[in-house]
């Protein structure tokens, strides 16, 4: 692949994850080549049902800072896909919550007419059981069958915990869309989060305690079944990760999530979608690469303290 070379600059950063290249103590910053994309995810738009303590980019009611995207968007990217000739076998669709964008069962059956696995991250509330949603679902998988898979969000596998972060009801009205899933023969995954000082075997007994009353078809030791986000509190203080750490923490650059992800949005009053280096930082300008699978080629610096906590410390994706 090409890769786009940035000039280095000679002076120190002052503070942690202001300058590109350089940490606070003047070490070179880590980066991370695209070295085998498999995820190419769109995010259909930031307005969300609901609105989240905890929302990793703010999605809410109101919050149209991302527009929606519609197929010929995702049919453009698919292209590009074949023309520079990524391995990617996965299509990941977020939001804000994407069963709001009209065209979603399009911008699905799109990507799984051309043989792609395809990831949908939803709350499974009110938008998703719209019968227009429900009927457009129901036929996905009759025809791809476990090629479509729904990964749901919930917070905690107690409704209280759950509710203190998206509202009272919604665990109830998660469940009630999971059950619909799960009788319609929808493959699901779930998405937890780490937020309560629970280890994550305790999380994980919770889950199964939860997915075996329910009776759902989920493992719960399964890390791409039940995913377990690590907590995002941007008060708190991270360090930066410099070309030592990999060796110091046993990591590899090609197993954080950008070695092997990109995200299309299209931003409000904006001519065209742009592709963005993480899923996590849609309002970071560093981290937007250009309109083109081309420009999206070149390394990521991580400059940011999600790229810490999360990808590298917490060793999370949002791949399947």
């Amino acid at each position: 692949m090409n890769t786009h070379l940035l000039k280095k600059p000679t002076a120190v950063a002052v503070g942690k994850f202001q300058d590109t290249f350089v940490t606070a103590n003047g070490e070179t910053r880590a980066s991370v080549a695209l070295s085998a994309p498999k995820t190419l995810w769109f995010n259909t738009g930031t307005l969300c049902n609901i609105e989240c303590i905890n929302c990793y980019i703010n999605s809410s009611p109101q919050n149209d800072a991302l527009v929606y995207l519609d197929t010929d968007d995702v049919t453009a990217y698919l292209d590009q896909l074949v023309a520079r000739d990524w391995p990617v076998s996965e299509i990941g669709f977020t939001g804000g919550e994407p069963f709001m964008n009209p065209q979603i069962i399009s911008m699905i059956q799109t990507s799984l007419v051309r043989g792609y696995r395809v990831l949908v991250l939803t709350n499974a509330m009110r938008p998703m059981m719209r019968p227009a949603m429900k009927a457009g679902l129901k036929k996905l998988q009759e025809s791809y069958g476990d090629k479509l898979v729904l990964r749901v969000s919930l917070d905690h596998f107690s409704a209280a915990k759950h509710d203190s972060m998206r509202g009272a009801g919604s665990f109830d009205t998660s469940i009630e869309g999971m059950h619909w899933l799960a009788e319609t023969g929808i493959k699901m995954a779930v998405a937890g989060r780490q937020l309560w000082q629970e280890d994550e075997p305790t999380a994980r007994r919770g889950f199964a305690r939860l997915f075996s009353r329910h009776r759902f078809d989920i493992d719960p030791q399964d890390t791409a079944e039940l995913v377990l986000f690590p907590e995002m509190d941007e008060t708190v203080d991270v360090p930066e990760i410099t070309t030592s750490c990999w060796d110091k923490l046993g990591k590899r650059p090609e197993d954080v999530m950008c070695a092997s992800s990109r995200m299309v949005v299209r931003r409000k009053g904006a001519d065209a979608p742009v592709v963005l280096a993480c899923t996590l930082l849609p309002f970071e300008p560093e981290f937007e690469m250009g309109a083109t699978l081309k420009e999206a080629e070149r390394d990521v610096h991580l400059n940011h303290r999600h790229c810490a906590k999360f990808c590298v410390l917490g060793g999370a994706s949002c791949s399947a």
